[in-house]
């Protein structure tokens, strides 16, 4: 809801139904942004997010952001209400910690309900060193991926290249975030690699993500055809695992020529 005020989530709905796509169409849906961020306000956005796009139920729904001040068992219990009644087919949080993630699914077990399935934090090759705006949690550090290798839990990751960090575009409000010298390092070597693989920076920083030994689904941001074609090339782009080390800095400068 918070995506141009729904009007991403009217945009999608008008083309689904123009095009009759929606049974080919995995559609997640996203709500309860602070303020707005406690059970009911989950159940509004969520039914007027369903209304704009013009159908039944979502394949996914994200908790847009956390709320410490609401036991994790009450948003199971809300989101398993919209579970069974068939408007979400599975949940999760974005911008959620460990250990709430944790809460939620211990309550889950223990009440024999659906549990969080997913998670959609920020996760790329640079790390993110302090939040884009409060309330972000990045899942790329050394204790996120081993909670990630035990859980098996999927990560929808967003900012996947960094809010065009490897592209050289951080935009001046986005530079607290990105700004390091070791992020700089992984970006001279995703540039260095790229000229030997013939592809840009962002297409070896976005491979670099879809080659993690993680269930990771990323999200990438293009604002034209081209730098569409620039992230798919990354499907198709194989880096050893000499390449992935190397490119976080897990080796030294000299051990990729």
């Amino acid at each position: 809801r918070r995506y141009g005020r729904g009007e991403s989530d009217r945009a999608l709905g008008h083309w689904m139904e123009s095009r009759r796509v929606r049974p080919n169409t995995v559609v997640v849906a996203k709500g309860a942004h602070t303020p707005h961020c406690d059970p009911e306000s989950l159940t509004r956005e969520l039914l007027k997010s369903l209304d704009d796009l013009r159908t039944d139920y979502a394949d996914l729904y994200f908790l847009h952001r956390d709320n410490l001040a609401v036991p994790a068992g009450e948003f199971v219990d809300v989101l398993n209400e919209h579970h069974r009644a068939g408007r979400i087919q599975a949940f999760g949080g974005s911008n959620w910690t460990m250990a709430r993630i944790d809460e939620a699914n211990r309550y889950a077990n223990a009440h024999r309900l659906v549990g969080f399935t997913a998670l959609s934090n920020q996760f790329s090759l640079a790390r993110m060193i302090s939040p884009t705006v409060p309330g972000c949690v990045a899942a790329s550090g050394p204790a996120w991926r081993d909670w990630l290798e035990q859980t098996g839990m999927p990560v929808v990751a967003w900012s996947s290249q960094a809010a065009g960090f490897f592209a050289g575009v951080t935009l001046p409000r986005m530079r607290h975030a990105w700004h390091d010298p070791d992020n700089f390092a992984r970006r001279d070597r995703t540039r260095r690699l790229g000229a030997l693989l013939d592809c840009g920076p962002a297409t070896v920083a976005l491979a670099w993500v879809l080659r993690q030994p993680l269930a990771i689904f990323p999200i990438i941001g293009p604002h034209n055809l081209e730098e569409l074609r620039t992230s798919l090339d990354a499907v198709n782009l194989d880096l050893s695992q000499t390449h992935l080390d190397w490119l976080d800095l897990k080796l030294p400068d000299d051990a990729v020529r």
